[in-house]
């Protein structure tokens, strides 16, 4: 039991995945109206649409027709991530990090985590010259360019409607994650998520830490997807781990034998630290 408590929201976000592609499932073989669709177009019970925004702006710079559906589904999407955390769609929907973690998993196991055949700072914003790239392509294709290759919605697709290929391309970005560059593809190629970042910018829902709790263990740094994060903060201050890239995994949290973590509202914390400062 204890175990499970240690694990509860790796736990939660494996329901959570697993959920989503059910109810997507389900929508494909037995006409279920909970969610339907995919990860880039959805509608919710039949009502409520929901639209990925890098998808929509893909469809703006190709030239499409942009329906009252899609606006509200964009509007929808952006305004939930924007107040939980734009990558929280990363670590709690995103079926790709089924694939990506499962990698990781691999090169702990192996002790080969600093083995990189390609150098991470080298291509550190890459994903987000990429987003663009990806956006002025649709433009001159006239078409989605990157829903083409996007291996999100290969994923759906291939879980609805059993598409073999779509296998293949996750296998390749599960080698790549284990093999060529640690967290390579969400990290430093996938331009969803970067689109995600830049949403959950200034969310309020964020990873707070404790210094006088923190013995510097280094437990999170290794768990942790995008540990850069972590560095201006781990055992140098009490602060919030405020870097775009984190994706509230809770990772970080479940490892942390120093109870020096834990998830909190941002501003609400700010100004009860404010507050305790003015009185002493």
């Amino acid at each position: 039991m204890n175990k499970i408590f240690k694990n509860k929201y790796l736990i939660l976000r494996r329901l959570s995945q697993f959920t989503i592609l059910f109810l997507y499932f389900a929508a494909n073989y037995w006409g279920w109206k909970i969610l339907m669709g995919n990860l880039s177009f959805s509608k919710l019970f039949d009502t409520i649409p929901l639209t990925d925004p890098y998808a929509f702006l893909q469809m703006l710079f190709a030239g499409a027709v942009i329906s009252t559906n899609l606006i509200i589904g964009v509007l929808v999407v952006v305004l939930f991530y924007g107040i939980i955390g734009g990558r929280a769609y990363c670590s709690w929907v995103c079926p790709v990090n089924l694939i990506t973690d499962l990698a990781a998993w691999v090169r702990r196991k192996t002790n080969h985590e600093k083995d990189n055949l390609v150098s991470a700072i080298k291509i550190k914003k890459f994903r987000y010259a990429f987003l663009v790239a990806m956006l002025i392509f649709s433009a001159i294709i006239g078409a989605a360019a990157y829903e083409f290759i996007n291996p999100i919605g290969f994923f759906t697709r291939a879980v609805a409607f059993s598409m073999g290929f779509a296998w293949v391309w996750l296998l390749v970005i599960f080698i790549f994650d284990a093999f060529v560059l640690k967290n390579g593809w969400c990290g430093h190629i996938c331009p969803v998520g970067a689109t995600y970042a830049l949403i959950g910018a200034k969310n309020i829902i964020r990873v707070y830490h404790e210094k006088e709790k923190c013995t510097n263990c280094g437990n999170c740094f290794i768990v942790c997807p995008e540990n850069q994060v972590l560095a201006p903060v781990i055992n140098k201050k009490s602060d919030f781990i405020s870097g775009i890239e984190c994706t509230n995994c809770g990772r970080c949290i479940e490892v942390c034998e120093d109870d020096a973590l834990h998830f909190s509202i941002r501003n609400f914390i700010k100004g009860e630290k404010n507050e305790k400062n003015s009185s002493n």
